[in-house]
């Protein structure tokens, strides 16, 4: 059986699908960056949306929480946002004014951990809503997408700073330089092989960065694919979109790489996500989240 590539119709043009993940409900939650609302797609292609009361907030990435709620940053209000399965959402402002938070992901210690890109911090957040944050020793680093480590700390990309950062839940920091000069990493994901994995939307590249900070990087066939962001599938294949490229890619982690082009063109593929049962899920800012089932 081939592999296929459904489509849903979650906005128009305008509202630009941006950051994915699945809920505890087995839902597809996706960020409507422009609209300032928050898109459920159900497993049955049904589409509900909500609106967070301020249309210019910016959500951007978002993550399934430890309480059983979706967390996501808002970029542009400053401010962490919480939806529950069934709607119900609430938010809450940073300390630092201007922080820019993009990134976020679930910590192991029951924290929601996120990246501020123009603070140039990393953030923690309770479910209570109480913020910690940590300043970064490398200036103007942008740091953006971060995850949970298998070593159990925070891995996250400073695109400007061309590099790979690891904060401790006690807020010790250690960043890795990536070896390709220019690679402006984005997205970041722990993989099934005990490494983390980046995509270099500078360079054209996915870069495998070891817990003791070896990296190897995967040149992509198309270096102008500019590789937006990472996921990992249950199988232990990596999973990214291809901004430029119009297409999701996938690489083993041996480096065997595979295309999938997408049915629309210039559709402008963001987040990603992989669930248990082996779909991959993309946002297209074009207005659709799509379905990959290898």
């Amino acid at each position: 059986m081939g592999t296929t590539i459904e489509r849903f119709r979650v906005s128009d043009g305008q509202a630009g699908p941006y950051g994915l993940a699945v809920g505890p409900d087995g839902a597809v939650w996706c960020t409507l960056v422009h609209a300032g609302e928050i898109a459920r797609l159900g497993a049955d292609g049904s589409v509900r949306r909500f609106g967070l009361g301020a249309p210019e907030c910016g959500p951007s990435v978002i993550t399934a929480g430890p309480d059983g709620a979706l967390w996501f940053t808002r970029m542009r209000d400053h401010r962490i946002g919480r939806i529950d399965p069934d709607g119900g959402e609430r938010s809450f402002a940073l300390p630092t004014a201007d922080a820019g938070p993009f990134g976020i992901a679930a910590g192991p210690d029951g924290a929601l951990w996120f990246t501020e890109l123009n603070a140039g911090r990393i953030g923690r957040i309770t479910v209570d809503g109480e913020v910690t944050e940590h300043p970064l020793p490398v200036a103007g680093a942008y740091p953006s997408m971060i995850t949970a480590g298998p070593d159990g700390a925070l891995w996250f990309t400073l695109n400007q700073a061309h590099a790979v950062g690891r904060i401790t839940v006690d807020g010790e920091v250690t960043v890795h330089p990536l070896p390709t000069g220019g690679a402006a990493p984005v997205g970041i994901a722990a993989g099934g092989d005990g490494a983390l994995w980046c995509v270099e939307i500078g360079a054209g590249q996915v870069a495998r960065v070891a817990t003791d900070g070896t990296v190897t990087e995967y040149p992509l066939p198309d270096r102008a694919a500019r590789p937006h962001a990472i996921a990992t599938g249950p199988d232990g294949r990596l999973w990214f979109t291809e901004w430029a490229g119009n297409r999701i890619g996938s690489l083993t982690p041996d480096g065997a790489y595979r295309a999938y082009r997408l049915p629309a063109d210039g559709a402008e593929p963001h987040g990603i996500t992989a669930g248990s049962d082996g779909a991959v899920h993309a946002a297209l800012e074009i207005g659709e989240i799509v379905r990959l089932t290898p």
